[in-house]
């Protein structure tokens, strides 16, 4: 970067706790109704008469230590209207002054995304009102952006789809508008509203595609895929935590028909800050529907911000939407033009980390996981965390079976990313090792896990203090057995008569008292070897 832009540049990296919640500040709209698109039996029916046409706009809050034009802190969680001082709520005098971090993540997202950085870009001022605005106008970039003409590779159902990368632009993100009362969390119907400009000023860059023509039915897919494919690179990069649910990731969706081989594009709707993975397939889905329903009765789709409805899956109506014209940009007067030097952008290509896409290859030919084993690890986030296990000694389905099945179910109910359970790698593999030598039935294991996960401690220490190893001592079992035929005579008999399966009943007489620890197998041989079934 040159001399003058980089005097006006804040050293300020670090990472930060997890990002802001999602906003909740559009105007009115009308309440969910039973669905409209009844009358279309499915995409694949629509797309026989029309042309799909869908474009993404990303929005991802940077892991900056402070915000993007303050040295206000970014801790998600702090009280309301704690972490804001006079140029992030916008009060006369103050001057902003960019964030070297956020500059250099953007270009670092750029170079990824296969990106031309600028040699010269400046900052405009987008003027709009909106109570979570303090400044009544936002901080970004218009025509002159950090990053342009870039491109990203999905695949989806055996096909390489790219999607073109229009822009990548960093801008400061908004304030929270909590709306009390009424029953949808909107400013319609609400008693009051309250304001928290603790995000206002949040570092936020946004990732503009290209209208994305030619995928058919499958462009629901393409649009999730594709959001899926950014995120694991968002976290790869380590720029952001990239939390959907939090809103450190938010999507507005944009989706248009065209009669089938019309070639001329019709006009978009803009779902607005959808903010999960399925939603953002749901959204896409919906409104092709509803448009092919709108068109095929002759009707006019308009260009409109939509919301989103969790509970129906259905989109409505929001605001119409706005035109550059209306937001009437000009150059920041404040803030110098940015001017990244090359060989400092050379410097942050050269240092990029391994790619998702790549990194997955290789891990897939390394763990011999199939493409859908690969999407599901990429999309519960745990490709690392496998391979990790594998690489302490675990063999890789015991890996990935862990990982994607107890495990994420244990991050699940703790409300937690699942890297960030009290587990390690090693300690999984250690309890796979124990399953594989036989000393810990799948019963025990988890029992074994869950110890590990409560107290931190190693594994062979929970299986001692919890006494969990097998029992798999033909006398030590022998009382259990025997109690267990005393009790169940019924049964029994029916076991004598040549009816085997039935002393499934008395195994899992002998598993309870034995609190598990029994091995099945061996019980089962002396359950048969006592009444002479065998």
């Amino acid at each position: 970067m040159n001399a003058p832009a980089a005097a006006h540049l804040r050293a300020n990296g670090g990472l930060r706790p997890p990002g802001a919640g999602d906003i909740v500040n559009a105007p009115a709209a009308t309440a969910p109704t039973p669905s409209a698109v009844e009358s279309v039996e499915s995409i694949e029916d629509v797309v026989a008469r029309y042309d799909p046409v869908i474009g993404l706009e990303t929005h991802v809050e940077l892991d900056t230590a402070s915000k993007m034009f303050c040295g206000c802190p970014t801790a998600f969680g702090a009280e309301p209207n704690t972490q804001v001082c006079p140029v992030c709520l916008g009060l006369p005098g103050s001057l902003p002054v960019a964030n070297a971090a956020a500059v250099e993540s953007t270009i670092r997202i750029g170079l990824a995304l296969n990106c031309s950085v600028a040699a010269w870009c400046r900052f405009a001022r987008k003027n709009y009102f909106y109570p979570d605005m303090p400044k009544n106008f936002q901080i970004s970039q218009y025509d002159e952006p950090l990053c342009t003409d870039g491109w990203m590779d999905v695949e989806v159902d055996g096909q390489t789809v790219r999607v073109g990368i229009e822009r990548v632009h960093l801008e400061e993100d908004t304030g929270k508008t909590l709306h009390v009362g009424g029953a949808a969390g909107r400013i319609h119907g609400s008693d009051y509203s309250l304001v928290d400009y603790n995000r206002a000023g949040i570092p936020l860059v946004e990732i503009v595609t290209r209208p994305v023509p030619g995928t058919g039915a499958l462009a629901p897919v393409v649009a999730r895929t594709y959001v899926t494919e950014l995120r694991e690179l968002m976290r790869t990069l380590a720029v952001s935590d990239v939390r959907m649910e939090q809103g450190s990731l938010r999507c507005d969706v944009n989706v248009s028909l065209s009669p089938k081989g019309s070639g001329v594009w019709g006009t978009r709707s803009e779902t607005k800050n959808v903010n999960s993975l399925r939603s953002v397939e749901r959204a896409v889905r919906y409104e092709v529907l509803r448009q092919a329903r709108v068109l095929d009765s002759g009707g006019r789709v308009v260009q409109e911000t939509r919301h989103f409805h969790e509970d129906t899956g259905e989109t409505t109506p929001g605001r119409s939407k706005e035109e550059a014209t209306d937001y009437r940009y000009f150059p920041e007067p404040d803030l110098v033009p940015l001017a990244p030097d090359p060989a400092w952008v050379q410097r942050l290509r050269e240092t990029l980390p391994e790619l998702p896409s790549v990194r997955r290859s290789r891990l897939a030919e390394q763990l011999g996981a199939t493409p859908f084993e690969m999407r599901s690890m990429a999309n519960a986030g745990v490709v690392d965390l496998v391979a990790a296990t594998v690489q302490a000694g675990a063999p890789a389905a015991e890996a990935r079976n862990w990982w994607l099945g107890y495990l994420s179910q244990k991050a699940n109910e703790a409300g937690v990313e699942t890297a960030d359970l009290r587990i390690s790698p090693e300690q999984v593999a250690r309890v796979a090792s124990l399953v594989s030598a036989g000393t810990l039935s799948t019963g025990l294991a988890r029992q074994a896990v869950d110890g590990v996960l409560a107290t931190g401690s190693d594994v062979d220490t929970v299986v001692a203090d919890r006494g969990l190893r097998r029992v798999s001592d033909a006398g030590a079992l022998a009382a259990a057995v025997d109690e267990a035929i005393a009790a169940q005579p019924g049964v029994a008999e029916k076991v004598r008569g040549g009816k085997v399966a039935a002393a499934g009943a008395l195994v899992g007489a002998v598993m309870k008292a034995t609190r598990g620890q029994a091995d099945a197998k061996l019980v089962r041989d002396l359950i048969l070897d006592r009444l002479d079934a065998r």
